[in-house]
């Protein structure tokens, strides 16, 4: 996850210059769920990953990471999953497709449109993440690992409901009859 670029400011006429030490190398991948339940306070699931470039180390989520993912939650809720989901090319591979077939007693998967971020609730939470760490000048990649999982914890547990607020703006309905 590369930060986008933030504002900052100087004094009038002196570009402003942040320094970081280190290298620029790495990334970390996020995938999370965010989970509902009309009159239950609306949960966050989430798995974090860093890619240090080194040999035989995944870069980046696996078909194998998502099932892990629902398994975990569909464990944590102790309850039948509804997955609405957007085309990400993981979540339509053939493994995953087996995993959901198998699953259908207790998992029913609904695919969004080619590319509606509008649609997908995690995209808000993404976005709250990201713009707290825009001016985050790390020193290494475990700084910004640290940074975004404090960020998720805040969410994850914030009372004033930025979990719900991520759904709402999305315009869904828990009423799945529609």
């Amino acid at each position: 996850m590369t930060p986008p670029r933030a504002r900052t400011w100087d004094r009038v006429g002196q570009t402003p210059v942040v320094r970081v030490r280190g290298r620029g190398s790495g990334r970390v991948s996020m995938a999370a769920m965010t989970c509902y339940k009309p009159g239950e306070r609306s949960r966050l699931i989430y798995a974090i990953r860093e890619y240090r470039g080194r040999k035989d180390e995944p870069k980046d989520f696996g078909w194998r990471d998502f099932r892990d993912l629902i398994i975990r939650t569909h464990i944590q809720l102790g309850a039948p999953i509804v997955l609405v989901w957007d085309n990400v090319r993981l979540h339509l591979t053939a493994g995953m497709r087996d995993f959901v077939a198998a699953n259908a007693d207790w998992l029913t998967v609904f695919q969004l449109p080619a590319y509606a971020p509008d649609l997908n609730p995690t995209e808000g939470i993404w976005s709250l993440v990201k713009r707290d760490i825009g001016n985050l000048a790390a020193a290494d990649l475990g700084q910004i690992t640290r940074a975004v999982k404090r960020r998720l914890k805040r969410i994850q547990y914030r009372p004033d409901d930025l979990v719900d607020g991520c759904f709402i703006g999305t315009g869904l309905s828990y009423d799945l009859a529609r």
